[in-house]
């Protein structure tokens, strides 16, 4: 593609009031509003002072904002340019919004929380965020990731066992086979904290969203984590709440142990579909084997808090053996092992290794806030960034119910934030008003036109035929 004309004939003036470049808020932001997001915020936030006036609508603003893509408080200014003002009320300046988030204190991270809980309850009633098969249970994956941060004023901030400097977000997220992941529960945490510290707490809240929408079946849902979730905390509160577990176990010597009385016949050959890069020798793996045995999960805890579950361990060849001159008489395997209490009758040792190595969805989770508004923490202060994750988390399951509702059977309806945000959301768009009517005037063969009317005719319904 080529420009058509010459550089001296063409030039660029800011001078439209008419215009918008993110046409896309509109239904967004209805869609927001249908489920409850500012009668939820006003009713249940509680922030003091001047700045915490008018919650709801400050809610409503930073929301939006990060539909837009914005990843810090300046950034907000994305809602305060041409014709914005007509088309929504109350257009804050990025300073305000600023204000309200550093009024925030623990006990209204919490309430935002609550918030954002119940707002994903009214979102599945608006669209099936999580799909499943008869007899398929709905996933939910826990793991928690290292936001870098800069400078020294980040109350928090430290080095976590990535070697980052920043905060620890730990994230509760649900999927289906047929369903991409949504985000039942978030808590964000100093960068110095060890994975397991609150999880248990996490897991409660979330197996908890989980029941309270359409979405639970009779299907115990299954919760899936690596090796620094093995705790009977953890464990036993996903058990107390109806849950089954598949959680990576660390070899220790009850572990090996139990490896070791597996029979040679007892393992079955698995391959991979695509070749999996092995972490400790970077190798490329194309096939394993597995085999499971019966397992008693904190045996050394008293007889009422032990669990009894299945130990399904994959085994691959050693083809690196460290401190080895010569080829050894016999072969060598590294093991890698997960603890489940699922049914051997409903999930089989090869289905049940496959279904926990699915865990890693959870990482797209990470990398879509990551380029969206986890790309920075925005304050100084703790608790204002914790507010800011639970927006962003908001933020996320509107776009992917308004995917889902835009295009339910193409890939918007898996697709990722940005790809939402790109197809349905910044659209650009002149204002015209007649009659005390606004009409959004749209790029003409826009790609997505059909997507975007059928979001747009979602959450703009026809107006009420008049009666006599």
């Amino acid at each position: 593609m080529q420009f058509k004309h010459a550089p001296a004939a063409v030039s660029a003036v800011f001078d439209d009031p008419n215009l918008v470049s993110t046409a896309g808020l509109v239904p967004m932001l209805r869609l927001a509003r249908s489920v409850g997001l500012d009668e939820l915020t006003r009713s249940r936030l509680s922030v003091p002072t001047d700045k915490g006036a008018n919650a709801g609508a400050k809610v409503m603003a930073l929301v939006a904002g990060m539909l837009a893509g914005a990843d810090s408080i300046d950034d907000m200014n994305l809602l305060r340019h041409g014709g914005m003002g007509r088309l929504f009320d109350r257009t804050y300046a990025p300073s305000t919004l600023g204000s309200f988030l550093r009024e925030f204190r623990f006990g209204h991270v919490r309430q935002l929380d609550a918030v954002a809980s119940r707002l994903f309850a009214n979102l599945t009633s608006r669209a099936p965020l999580l799909q499943a098969q008869p007899g398929e249970p709905v996933m939910v994956d826990l793991d928690d990731t290292i936001i870098e941060v800069h400078g020294y004023q980040k109350q928090g901030a430290g080095f976590g066992y990535s070697g980052v400097r920043g905060l620890n977000a730990l994230l509760a997220t649900a999927s289906t086979s047929t369903s991409a992941p949504v985000i039942l529960a978030q808590r964000l945490r100093q960068g110095k904290t060890g994975s397991p510290k609150g999880a248990a707490r996490i897991v409660g809240d979330a197996l908890a969203v989980l029941r309270r929408t359409s979405a639970a079946t009779g299907v115990r849902p299954l919760l899936r984590a690596d090796s620094a979730f093995y705790g009977h905390a953890t464990i036993g509160t996903a058990i107390t709440a109806g849950a089954d577990v598949s959680v990576t176990v660390r070899m220790d010597p009850a572990v090996k142990t139990a490896i070791a009385t597996i029979p040679d016949d007892a393992w079955e050959m698995i391959e991979y579909t695509d070749a999996i890069r092995d972490e400790t020798t970077g190798q490329w793996i194309s096939k394993a084997e597995v085999a499971e045995v019966p397992f008693t999960a904190f045996r050394s805890r008293k007889k009422a808090e032990r669990v009894e579950g299945r130990l399904v361990v994959r085994r691959i060849p050693d083809l690196n053996p460290r401190q080895v001159e010569q080829p050894t008489l016999f072969d060598t395997f590294r093991h890698h092992a997960f603890f489940t209490t699922t049914d051997k009758n409903a999930m089989g040792t090869v289905v049940a290794d496959k279904t926990h190595r699915g865990h890693a969805i959870i990482e797209q989770v990470h990398a879509d806030l990551k380029h969206g508004p986890l790309a920075h923490l925005p304050s100084g202060i703790f608790t204002a960034n914790s507010a800011w994750l639970v927006l962003a988390v908001i933020a996320f399951n509107l776009t992917r119910t308004a995917g889902l509702i835009a295009d339910r059977a193409g890939r918007l309806a898996r697709a990722t934030t940005a790809t939402i945000r790109r197809t349905l959301i910044h659209v650009p768009a002149r204002l015209a008003r007649s009659a005390r009517r606004v009409t959004l005037h749209l790029p003409e063969t826009w790609p997505w036109q059909n997507a975007f009317t059928r979001l747009f005719a979602n959450t703009h319904p026809p107006p009420s035929p008049a009666t006599s």
